[in-house]
């Protein structure tokens, strides 16, 4: 008789089902029958005090560990590569195209491209540099590897005023290899615009940004994920989304309206509210499907007002874990992010096996 903590593939097959199983094996993070357990050491088996038997690893925890994995040659402030195991469950499967029209990161779209989610994907953004670097990344990852290590070793052998000096070259020509340096160094990994468009976020003297050889790997490894099926499109999210259809699904992460009025004006475009509700209503009357991520609150604060009802969308809270910047200020503050759901989507009830680690509830 096999003992009951025979394998660690033996137990994700009876906890999530042999292509689970197997997905874990081709992604290296397990051996097939292999006693020795993960090669992930945050994968090993954790002894429990009243049984022999291993702790298993929730399907949550898989998916966090395989977003982890996954190549992000943008690391934007604010993407949704950290919340993308909770996203996940409520993506439907089979579809056809695929859109992000806030794309910048593009987390949520090599995330699916990863899982085979869609035929073909449409990453769109309203910056026009943004999405030509996507284009660059995509179609020629050696050329904008090769770029981005120029412009990063530079950086070594120049003055301390090298990263503004390479932000007005970029606010001067719109190269997208310096908007991604610039990406990479800025505070926070948090970029600013002014009215003008012009960057103007300043260097963050603590780090020298993404390395070279980290930089080569996730661009080859978007661009693996992404070419021969991927569209790259500019300009407002209505118009790079005209042509979806009921087969198809939107992911959105538009500019939080807390950076779209007042001063606090982040982003090289804002979306004003009264577009955004007249667009989804499009949506909803052409009935396609979409999963919107907006506004929140973190401590005290809230990010804008609830969506109307009248839409019919879900409504959901995602914790998005401790606020960065209360953080450095030395609070506690946990993020909250609203998720909106289109009509016909499922979204898992709270406290079932597969929500173990998700930490959201229907809002009020």
């Amino acid at each position: 008789m096999k003992s009951r903590a025979a394998t660690d593939y033996e137990y994700l097959v009876a906890r999530t089902g042999r292509d689970s199983a197997d997905r874990m094996v081709a992604l290296g993070y397990i051996e097939p029958d292999d006693p020795r357990g993960p090669q992930d050491s945050s994968f090993k088996r954790e002894a429990k005090s009243s049984s022999s038997q291993p702790r298993l690893v929730t399907k949550d925890a898989i998916r966090s560990r395989r977003m982890n994995r996954l190549p992000h040659p943008l690391p934007y402030q604010g993407s949704k590569r950290s919340l993308a195991p909770q996203i996940a469950p409520m993506v439907p499967r089979n579809v056809a195209c695929w859109y992000e029209p806030f794309a910048g990161s593009a987390a949520l779209t090599l995330w699916a491209a990863s899982e085979n989610v869609a035929s073909r994907y449409v990453i769109a953004d309203s910056l026009g540099p943004l999405a030509q670097l996507w284009t660059e990344i995509i179609e020629r990852p050696d050329e904008v590897s090769a770029r981005y290590r120029s412009v990063w070793e530079a950086q070594e052998r120049s003055g301390s005023d090298y990263f503004n000096r390479v932000r007005e070259r970029y606010n001067d020509h719109l190269d997208p290899v310096d908007l991604m340096y610039l990406v990479c160094r800025c505070v926070k990994n948090a970029v600013r615009f002014n009215a003008a468009g012009k960057f103007t976020q300043s260097v963050d003297k603590r780090r020298l940004g993404m390395r070279p050889e980290k930089m080569q790997a996730a661009v080859f490894g978007a661009s693996h994920l992404l070419k021969g099926k991927t569209e790259v499109r500019v300009g407002d999210w209505l118009k790079t989304t005209a042509d979806a259809k009921v087969a198809d699904f939107i992911y959105m992460d538009p500019p939080y309206l807390g950076t779209t009025v007042g001063r606090d004006k982040r982003y090289a475009s804002q979306l004003a509210l009264v577009s955004l509700i007249g667009g989804l209503e499009s949506l909803l009357a052409r009935n396609v499907r979409f999963i919107l991520s907006y506004d929140g609150m973190t401590g005290g604060k809230t990010y804008g007002d609830p969506l109307p009802q009248r839409l019919g969308l879900e409504h959901l809270h995602l914790d998005a874990g401790r606020s960065s910047q209360a953080t450095l200020v030395g609070r506690d503050d946990r993020t909250i992010e609203s998720l909106y759901l289109s009509p016909g989507l499922a979204s898992p009830a709270p406290g079932t096996p597969s929500q173990t680690s998700f930490s959201f509830a229907l809002a009020s």
